[in-house]
């Protein structure tokens, strides 16, 4: 069984490549893990409120400032763990076994699932998480965030199953996918520049990092999807997408980790 399944996986892809995607996904989940961990370890027990504005009335009614309810008050902690933890997890799972081969295969067809499960997971948790440093905190506004997020994720997976190489690029599924993604940017810059005041420095430094990142992520499938210089090889644009997760990973959590979870 093990000889048959290093049998396809030479079929796919050469050792060389083999071998160079071994090494990177290996790091990634060792550094996103020991990231993980250090902060299991080390991080205080701030929270931030997700709560919940509910009509007293009628909505034509009297309010009752009352109504505001606070729901749960999330550890800020956790939401590092989870998308540190959630990487780890995926580039640990497309370096062994099934999910090794699996992954050489799809990358011969110039695919990876496994990234954007990874991604529409993740980068969920971490928008929520920059969303609620900058003060939302009402959990419809949250889902509604998380919805528009993972909206941008999946339409570049459909991107990816849509387009075989060789064919004319169906551009529709990514500038549906900017559209989605355009959506918990433009929140978050109204709270950053709104009637709430002036925020704290390091808030100003989450959003033009991450931003900068998320678009980076855009960036690199559109380079990919117009064959432009090396990203005409489609593992080279697989790597770029390595790299660029664990430094917008690493980049928010310590972030975060520096301005809020040091006692």
């Amino acid at each position: 069984m093990k000889d048959n399944l290093l049998k396809v996986e030479k079929s796919l892809l050469g050792q060389r490549e083999q071998a160079g995607l071994l090494r990177l996904n290996l790091c990634a989940a060792l550094l996103h893990g020991a990231q993980a961990l250090v902060v299991i370890l080390v991080a205080n027990d701030f929270t931030l409120p997700i709560s919940g504005f509910f009509w007293n009335d009628a909505p034509n009614g009297r309010l009752d400032p009352d109504r505001l309810v606070r729901i749960i008050d999330f550890r800020v902690s956790h939401g590092l763990v989870a998308f540190l933890g959630l990487s780890a997890l995926f580039h640990l799972l497309v370096s062994v076994g099934w999910g090794r081969s699996r992954y050489y295969e799809e990358l011969s067809r110039e695919q990876n699932r496994f990234r954007w499960v990874e991604y529409s997971l993740s980068s969920t948790v971490m928008v929520l998480l920059i969303a609620m440093v900058f003060g939302i905190s009402d959990v419809a506004a949250l889902f509604g965030l998380a919805g528009s997020n993972m909206a941008m994720i999946l339409f570049g997976w459909i991107m990816e199953i849509v387009n075989k190489a060789g064919q004319k690029v169906w551009w529709t599924p990514f500038l549906f996918g900017c559209l989605a993604g355009c959506i918990p940017w433009a929140a978050l810059l109204w709270y950053l520049i709104g009637p709430g005041g002036e925020m704290p420095s390091f808030v100003y430094g989450i959003f033009l990092s991450i931003f900068v990142l998320f678009n980076l992520f855009a960036l690199n499938q559109f380079l990919q999807y117009r064959r432009v210089g090396r990203w005409r090889d489609y593992l080279y644009g697989e790597r770029i997408y390595l790299v660029l997760s664990l430094t917008a990973k690493s980049a928010l959590a310590w972030q975060i980790f520096a301005n809020t979870l040091v006692s």
